[in-house]
């Protein structure tokens, strides 16, 4: 190309579908420092908060998701698409992109409508098994759609190019040495450890049932590192202060690259991007899918890994039966190497860098119009 790259990021609303953008904006500017990129989506959810402060221009749509119930902002969303629409065509004629970048969920429809219309390169990376309702309408109109699962295909008809690319994580992800990580959150270095969280809010059904199970996994010398959530600290914080020599509790953990590689066994939501790290990290999980997530796509996410031999998979409703998965997992050295080998064979490292690449392919495949 003649001139620097321009690249547009569309997406966001939650974090999985706005940091895998983030994760192939920041390979892509390791391969073209020079590009420009810049980031759209809804003015009043996380990516108007964290892409500024990536350090990314942001420009934002009047643009809300579609309530199940019927509201006052579902009555307005009509008007909230139209304006949307409106302002991703102003914004693709003043960043004049080579290439528009879909990362899925509502925020990211409006432009890459508009741009697939006008004759853009457009691009979606879809990261659940199960594609959101923004992929599946749009998917047939772009140029490509990069998926986490194989079997996301079975679910778009009609589409151009489909390539299994796996779904981004941040570059900085890492395996450190387990005795070093457990050390890191003073535990014992070579004692059998579970890592419990569920997501950046925590998954007060998985707590309540870890609770009674904390004693049992004391006594048999397991060590615990729990991410509560910051709702549910004060209930368990005593936990901690009672078992302190094996059992860390947190609402939060900002060192996840630790947690994960202190962990033998992580029990946890199935979050694409849970997924997807555990994948590369290679390691062994109990999954317990959010039962409210749109079109119970963690579960398919959960389900898939599962069927790799990855993963075990329980419902919130079968969560009476997690002391029996949990210690037979614990207790079986073949059968958690077996898993956490399986998982490492799904891990795709470089999901971030190949499709960084496809876009810079698709940028010097056309001409530049724009």
């Amino acid at each position: 190309m003649s001139e620097a790259l321009r690249v547009i990021f569309a997406g966001g609303g939650t974090g999985g579908h706005l940091f895998p953008g983030i994760a192939v904006a920041e390979a892509l500017l390791q391969l073209r420092p020079d590009a420009s990129v810049s980031f759209v989506g809804s003015g009043n959810r996380i990516e108007a908060r964290v892409v500024p402060a990536r350090g990314f221009a942001f420009d934002p749509l009047w643009i809300t998701g579609l309530r199940r119930s019927f509201s006052v902002a579902t009555a307005v969303l009509p008007l909230k698409l139209l304006v949307s629409l409106v302002q991703s065509w102003r914004i693709l004629r003043r960043r004049r992109p080579h290439v528009v970048v879909g990362t899925g969920g509502f925020a990211s429809g409006p432009l890459l409508y508009v741009a697939a219309k006008t004759g853009r390169c457009t691009l979606i990376h879809e990261q659940n098994e199960y594609p959101g309702i923004t992929t599946r309408k749009l998917a047939p109109l772009v140029d490509e759609v990069h998926v986490t699962f194989p079997s996301s295909a079975r679910f778009l008809p009609r589409v151009r190019r489909i390539v299994e690319s796996g779904n981004p994580v941040r570059l900085s992800l890492q395996r450190h040495d387990a005795g070093d990580a457990r050390v890191h959150f003073g535990l014992h270095p070579s004692r059998r450890t579970l890592f419990v969280f569920g997501g950046s809010l925590g998954a007060s059904a998985i707590n309540r049932a870890l609770r009674p199970l904390v004693p049992r996994l004391v006594r048999e010398e397991y060590q615990l590192i729990w991410q509560t959530g910051a709702r549910d600290i004060e209930e368990y914080r005593s936990l901690g202060a009672l078992y302190q020599e094996q059992v860390v509790v947190r609402p939060f953990i900002d060192e996840m690259d630790m947690a994960y590689s202190a962990a033998d066994l992580v029990l946890c939501r199935a979050g694409a991007t849970s997924v997807a790290e555990m994948t590369v990290l290679g390691i062994a999980a109990i999954l317990v899918p959010y039962p409210h997530a749109a079109a119970d796509h963690q579960y398919k996410n959960a389900v898939a890994i599962a069927a790799e031999g990855a993963a075990r998979v329980l419902r919130d409703s079968q969560l009476s039966r997690l002391e029996s998965e949990l210690f037979s997992l614990l207790d079986d050295d073949r059968e958690l190497a077996r898993m956490a080998t399986a998982s490492a064979a799904l891990g795709r490292p470089r999901a971030a860098f190949d499709i960084a690449e496809a876009v810079i392919r698709l940028a010097e495949g056309q001409e530049d119009t724009v």
